[in-house]
């Protein structure tokens, strides 16, 4: 949902996750659609870290995130937001647009996805995430899912889940952590090999199980956290082979202890509030979810988050910071995974191996 829900009482306290600066405030957030059937790698390298330096460094850029999207063909979603400075908005768009155009002359993408298995997994999405109502605008004549041409982009509205995330407040925690979730991408992307499966795997699954340990450290929410994840998925895509268990187990105990052992050392340094025990690719995430719970939680205190019932039919304010966390928890791991091009696949399998390695710290070895 994109609606706004009811604002909070005038006299209620600023939302502790606004990053708009002291003085004046930031411009409306910019959003650029780039349709790209490709690696997002060079994308992001060569095209989105340089332009956010550059208005960054020029005191015109306040803050940026992106996300991966399907509808309408595979694209990445960049938003800007300008400062508060004169001009910055045109300024920022213009600089955004040329960067952008030479980036996909320079650089087009040359996949294609009208016939590829892709194509089919886009439209079981496109099925089970939109209405009736919805579809029709987003259809072509062969009533599947309009495809935009490959190498292109465009301005869009920028359209917050204000009902996912918790209303105004809530939309401003969620725009904060999203720059330092796509800022670690994107610095993994520059220095890991993430164009291996293996590699995204590894990171995602450590990235998820540090945040859950943030969010929930009881073991008993912790793994009813992950068994709904993975019942979430396997459940919307009943009758695919996207989310199929085949190979599962075998992939969980070909890993030894390695996967419970890490699990038990990132839970056990969150615990004792030693996030520097960490790798260094972990320990700056676990210090920014835990400074994200304490957040979410103040939110929620001050009545702050007001979510959109599962229906739709109408606002709740949730002020338990448990069921805050556990309800903001879900989103936030999702479109960390997302970031890292993780599948619908990569998700039911990264939550079965992390709930297995709660519930069995020590497997057997593989055969």
């Amino acid at each position: 949902m994109t609606d706004r829900p009811a604002a909070p009482p005038p006299d209620a306290p600023d939302a502790p996750g606004a990053t708009e600066a002291p003085g004046r405030a930031p411009g409306e957030w910019l959003a650029l659609h780039v349709f790209y059937a490709a690696s997002t790698r060079p994308l992001l390298l060569q095209c989105v870290r340089p332009l956010v330096a550059e208005l960054t460094g020029e005191g015109l850029l306040a803050g940026y995130f992106f996300i991966n999207y399907w509808v309408e063909g595979p694209h990445l979603r960049l938003r800007l937001r300008p400062t508060g400075a004169a001009g910055a908005a045109a300024e920022v768009r213009r600089r955004a647009e040329a960067a952008v155009a030479e980036f996909l002359r320079r650089r087009p993408a040359l996949y294609q996805v009208e016939d590829s298995f892709f194509a089919e997994l886009y439209n079981t999405m496109f099925e089970l995430e939109f209405t009736p109502e919805e579809r029709a605008g987003l259809i072509g004549p062969d009533g599947r899912m309009r495809l935009r041409a490959n190498n292109t982009f465009s301005v869009e509205p920028y359209e917050p889940e204000y009902g996912k995330y918790g209303g105004p407040a809530g939309i401003d925690l969620a725009e904060w952590h999203f720059q330092h979730s796509s800022e670690l991408v994107v610095e993994a992307t520059r220095t890991m090999n993430l164009h291996l499966r293996t590699v995204v795997l590894g990171l995602a699954a450590q990235l998820m199980m540090t945040m859950a340990a943030c969010f929930l450290p009881a073991e008993e929410d912790l793994l009813v956290f992950l068994d709904r994840y993975h019942a979430f998925w396997n459940r919307s895509f009943a009758g695919t082979n996207y989310t199929a268990q085949q190979g599962y187990d075998r992939a969980f105990r070909s890993m030894g202890d390695t996967l419970p052992a890490r699990f038990r050392a990132i839970r056990s340094a969150i615990a004792d509030g030693a996030p520097e025990r960490l790798p260094s690719v972990l320990r700056g995430w676990a210090a920014h979810c835990l400074e994200l719970r304490d957040r979410a939680a103040e939110s929620a205190r001050r009545g702050l988050l007001v979510f959109r019932s599962w229906d739709g039919e109408r606002d709740l304010t949730v002020t338990d910071p448990d069921q805050a966390l556990a309800m903001l928890l879900f989103p936030y791991a999702h479109m960390t995974n997302n970031r890292l091009s993780a599948t619908v696949r990569d998700e039911a399998f990264l939550s079965y191996v992390l709930a297995r390695a709660l519930r069995e710290p020590r497997p057997a070895a593989a055969p």
